[in-house]
């Protein structure tokens, strides 16, 4: 691995490329902070499928890319006079040694729990910072990304079950109300309201237990498509198309997909 002065060395040969880039470059030289949002956020999606199929490869390659992203909006931020990328480390360090009081300061610990509380407490303190509990919560991020961090957040405020296990009775109360509504003459809009209860109880039972829901749909999501693609092609060899075969014959595919994962 290499020491601090390389890895100093690395960062400042990348603001050189990038700043040579900035003045030569005719795609470069345009870019806004708005310009640049959307493939910002593309990244970022690129990097969390590398992190989720533990890509090492993948990873340092978009972790590459956000860094340069990060690097950007610096240095436009620079060209108009507001920060550079000293400020923004700065600021960033000096927000983690006042949330770390447990090492910085005297406030003692038990686990990373009470790590977490005294986040919350103490982002609630900041100078500029969160006015309510949940307010630092982004409006954009994904439903399930959304209702994850919202649930963490009044959890690390003490709002949370006694008992993790008393969240099963919440999950079978949720899929009660939902089945009775969708199977009901009622609207749209009430059945989209059982759902989404139940899926928030859903997600909230997969924080309890640990297990992170969109991480674990996401893994669904790709095996799905890992398999159907397998009942495409194998369709394909045999001279067929999908929609001309029986539900059965798809089924058998799925499962040879199954047996040939397994």
């Amino acid at each position: 691995m290499s020491s601090r002065e390389e890895k100093l060395e690395a960062l400042g040969r990348l603001i050189d490329v990038l700043e040579t880039l900035r003045v030569q470059c005719p795609w470069d030289a345009k870019q806004t902070n708005e310009s640049l949002r959307h493939n910002t956020i593309e990244e970022v999606y690129e990097l969390s499928e590398a992190l989720i199929n533990d890509d090492h490869t993948e990873i340092e390659k978009e972790l590459g890319d956000v860094l340069l992203h990060v690097l950007f909006y610096s240095k436009i931020g620079e060209e108009q006079g507001q920060f550079d990328l000293a400020s923004v480390c700065h600021r960033e360090a000096d927000k983690l040694i006042f949330r770390h009081p447990h090492i910085y300061g005297e406030t003692k610990v038990n686990d990373a729990h009470d790590v977490e509380t005294n986040w919350e407490q103490i982002k609630l303190k900041e100078k500029g910072g969160n006015k309510t509990v949940l307010g630092g919560v982004p409006n954009g991020l994904p439903s399930i990304i959304k209702a994850y961090r919202v649930q963490e957040k009044a959890a690390n405020v003490g709002f949370d079950w006694e008992q993790r296990e008393d969240v099963w009775d919440k999950v079978y109360e949720e899929l009660g109300e939902l089945r009775s509504e969708i199977e009901s003459d009622s609207d749209l809009t009430k059945k989209e309201g059982e759902m989404g209860d139940f899926l928030f109880s859903l997600i909230n039972m997969g924080r309890l237990y640990g297990v992170d829901p969109d991480t674990a749909l996401e893994r669904t999501n790709q095996k799905f498509i890992r398999r159907f693609n397998y009942i495409e092609k194998r369709a394909k060899e045999q001279g067929k198309q999908l929609r001309d075969m029986t539900l059965g014959e798809m089924d058998r595919l799925w499962e040879e997909a199954k047996s040939t994962e397994a």
